[in-house]
């Protein structure tokens, strides 16, 4: 295999192949009922699939770490390749961005019942990128659904799929409009609206206390006392509490 076949395959293994197991583990956890565990793992997937599409298109992308934001910028801007995204797909991927990629309740979050078929979508939309083949990532959707058959060469998620006694099978294809062998006009995936408040959202008042035991991310610190003070400026105006 010649040094890019190795690169090509780093990212194939390392990134899209990753990614479409964190997406399947997003979907059992939707079913499970655990939202932030859904929304982590679904940030986690569209990340290392944006990532397998910086790689595979040669673009450096090494400050890019969790920022959805910025690795959809920097393939934009490469003129290598410009995924054609619907905006519910780009709202979808915002949303994982704000409330996805905190692992500890740093920030509130909430999660409505149609973000699992967005994640379907989203999933579709972008990992057909994730190719240097043209088929892929030159079919669109249609009807608002994805068309029939659209499968990555030697993809994992195709290999699920084609694996009837696999365990991941049921989880992947539950109420899937996107993937699997038959095409569904309809979905239901059930569930409910999920939200919960950061303790430092009803409190910021600690977190120079919580700074002295853990680690926030980067901005959290200041973000908090900006909300601190705005609260303070409002109890001073005589806003209701």
């Amino acid at each position: 295999m010649t040094a890019d076949g190795l690169l090509n395959d780093f990212a194939i293994r390392s990134f899209r192949d990753v990614a479409d197991g964190d997406y399947i583990v997003a979907r059992m956890a939707y079913r499970s009922g655990l939202a932030a565990q859904c929304l982590w793992a679904s940030q986690q997937a569209i990340e290392k699939y944006l990532k397998c599409i910086l790689f595979l298109n040669r673009i450096p992308a090494r400050e890019v770490k969790h920022d959805l934001g910025a690795a959809m910028s920097r393939i934009e801007n490469s003129g290598k390749v410009g995924p054609d995204l619907t905006k519910l797909t780009q709202d979808f991927i915002r949303h994982l961005d704000t409330y996805g990629r905190f692992r500890y309740l740093e920030t509130s979050y909430y999660l409505w019942a149609w973000h699992l078929p967005a994640l379907d979508r989203a999933v579709w939309e972008v990992r057909r990128y994730c190719t240097l083949s043209d088929g892929p990532r030159n079919v669109k959707l249609q009807g608002g659904l994805s068309p029939n058959k659209v499968r990555l060469p030697c993809g994992y998620l195709e290999k699920i799929i084609d694996d009837a006694k696999s365990p991941a099978r049921g989880p992947l294809l539950w109420q899937n409009a996107f993937f699997g062998k038959r095409a569904r006009k309809k979905v239901a995936a059930g569930g409910s609206f999920h939200a919960t408040n950061s303790p430092l959202s009803l409190h910021p008042e600690i977190v120079d206390e919580v700074l002295r035991y853990t680690y926030l991310p980067k901005g959290m610190k200041e973000a908090y006392r900006a909300l601190l003070a705005e609260r303070a400026s409002g109890h001073a105006a005589g806003e209701p509490t």
